[in-house]
């Protein structure tokens, strides 16, 4: 009996390319041996025809299940929507903009026969992007493999391949706001990379802007770490030691030399330092406080629209 693989691809304004994907994608998967191969393409909101398109490809080709959501909610909830809805033995995450190139698909189900729970791509190289977005990508991997127990290998993508135990294991965090390459690390499991040049887009525009990019980064961190919070502590505790010791020293002047007029711009700097400070710690502390606001409100991770895929308890939303 054939193992099941189910593709998952998020969809975010990809009408232009979507049809290319899959086809580019059927020519690799379809001379896989001892694999049947399901698509399940998670429409995330899109403004253009990425909907109908995932309709007309439905009608063509059997194997092609979709999901489409209310609204836009965001790739993160996509790939959870994707997995959620999978049955297959494996399944595989990967893009619809052919930046994940299908060519890799049958090294990945190489590498599950081989005893590997997950099989996934790491960029060597980051062509086509601006050194500034490459240099805050490799800091950020440098930046959090320090504070967090999580590793991430510095070009780790989203692209992979997974068991089905391991997608369980995924699932089993039910987390509204995600961040999947920390998750994927975080569950564990046998994972072995496979490196691969960057390819960039040939077909439509990024949907990522950098600010989107640096908000990711910041959940990121947030979301595994607990260092930042410690960091305010240290500091506090750095300001309070300088403080007392400049206590002592103007203690001792003022015993031994007399009161002296105190300057204005050391008043001035000290008085701005420590507002700084107390800004940052602020800002730090409200954003692990918005994380705890927005899990206790238990909101789901997204709500569906239509879908041709049998689900029980949603039958209702089945177009």
């Amino acid at each position: 009996m054939n193992k099941k693989v189910d593709l998952v691809v998020p969809c975010y304004n990809e009408e232009e390319g979507l049809k290319v994907f899959v086809t580019e994608t059927n020519k690799i998967i379809n001379t896989i041996v001892g694999y049947d191969f399901q698509y399940i393409l998670v429409d995330d909101g899109s403004k253009d025809k990425t909907f109908a398109i995932m309709k007309e490809l439905a009608s063509e080709f059997n194997n092609i299940k979709y999901i489409s959501f209310s609204r836009n909610f965001g790739k993160e909830a996509a790939m959870y929507a994707g997995l959620k809805n999978s049955k297959g033995d494996f399944v595989v995450v990967m893009d619809a903009d052919l930046q994940h190139p299908p060519s890799m698909i049958p090294d990945m189900v190489k590498a599950t026969e081989e005893g590997y729970d997950c099989c996934a791509a790491m960029r060597t190289t980051r062509k086509g992007e601006s050194k500034v977005r490459s240099l805050f990508s490799r800091n950020f991997y440098k930046f959090s493999n320090k504070i967090t127990d999580v590793k991430m290998p510095y070009g780790a993508v989203d692209f992979r391949i997974m068991s089905r135990q391991m997608v369980n294991a995924i699932l089993s965090l039910s987390e509204v706001q995600r961040f999947s390459k920390g998750i994927f690390s975080w569950v564990g499991f046998d994972t072995k990379w496979i490196p691969y040049e960057n390819v960039e887009r040939a077909i439509g525009t990024t949907k990522w802007s950098f600010w989107g990019l640096f908000k990711y980064a910041i959940d990121g961190i947030t979301s595994f770490s607990v260092a930042p919070l410690r960091l305010i502590s240290a500091i506090g505790f750095f300001i309070s030691a300088v403080s007392f010791i400049y206590i002592i020293i103007t203690l001792i002047q003022a015993l031994v030399f007399g009161v002296q007029t105190p300057g204005y711009v050391t008043t001035l700097c000290a008085t701005l330092f420590l507002g700084g400070i107390i800004e940052m710690s602020v800002g730090i502390l409200g954003e692990y406080v918005a994380r705890i606001y927005m899990e206790s409100k238990n909101r789901p991770i997204y709500l569906l629209k239509h879908t041709n895929i049998e689900i029980e308890d949603n039958k209702a939303d089945k177009e």
